[in-house]
């Protein structure tokens, strides 16, 4: 059997760490405790996360998307496989290793979307682009921690309660989509999303795509 290697560790703002892990091919991230955030070949429904958000402002020539959290980077991939050359997206990434991570051990795994003209990269917290923009984003992609249960950094919870919501229906353009990605159910969370004003679909999907993996949900959110 392949063991699992430590490649890295990476600090993350507020408190904990991450840990990149390689076992042959497969690479994981992975938080405290050994909870896996993300593994190279399970990425089915981060995909879905991006082409269900999409899918709501299709007839947008030059989309504006705003995607919280890089991540192994398919989220990222799926959106440019979506959106026309005139696109813009930007791509918050509070851990700086992470960004490293994408250029370096896990190159392979981003691919060249990093690169994109459409792309930038911003070394920061997707919360604070959130309470500077008004009406500018068509689309937000929350692919942060854990889903709404914050798992690594607590101040994630502020992107998933009411004032947190509230802010991100104002970043968003009228029509404009809000996508959340999470690991499991949240109880509580789609009347949430419907009080801050959101007409809401919650969709559970599979962690490889199809019918196979765990059981992610993912939240699609468009502003009203």
């Amino acid at each position: 059997m392949i063991r699992w290697v430590h490649l890295d560790t990476a600090a993350v703002p507020g408190g904990g760490e991450l840990r990149l892990m390689q076992r042959g091919g497969e690479f994981s991230i992975m938080a405290e405790r050994g909870n896996e955030l993300m593994n190279s070949r399970v990425h089915g429904s981060e995909e879905l996360l991006a082409t269900m958000a999409l899918a709501k402002i299709r007839d947008r020539p030059s989309p504006k998307v705003l995607i919280g959290g890089l991540g192994m980077g398919f989220t990222l991939r799926a959106v440019l496989a979506d959106l026309p050359k005139g696109a813009r997206v930007t791509v918050a990434e509070i851990v700086p290793k992470v960004v490293e991570w994408a250029r370096g051990p896990l190159a392979e795994v981003v691919g060249a979307s990093l690169d994109d003209q459409r792309v930038t990269i911003h070394g920061g917290d997707v919360g604070e682009l959130i309470a500077q923009s008004e009406g500018g984003w068509d689309a937000i992609l929350l692919d942060v921690d854990n889903g709404p249960d914050g798992l690594t950094r607590s101040g994630n919870d502020s992107l998933y309660d009411a004032a947190g919501l509230a802010r991100a229906k104002a970043a968003l353009s009228r029509g404009g989509v809000l996508g959340v990605w999470s690991a499991g159910p949240e109880l509580g969370f789609t009347p949430r999303l419907r009080r801050a004003g959101f007409r809401t679909e919650e969709h559970q999907v599979r962690a490889r795509g199809a019918r196979k993996g765990a059981r992610h949900v993912i939240w699609i959110a468009v502003r009203a």
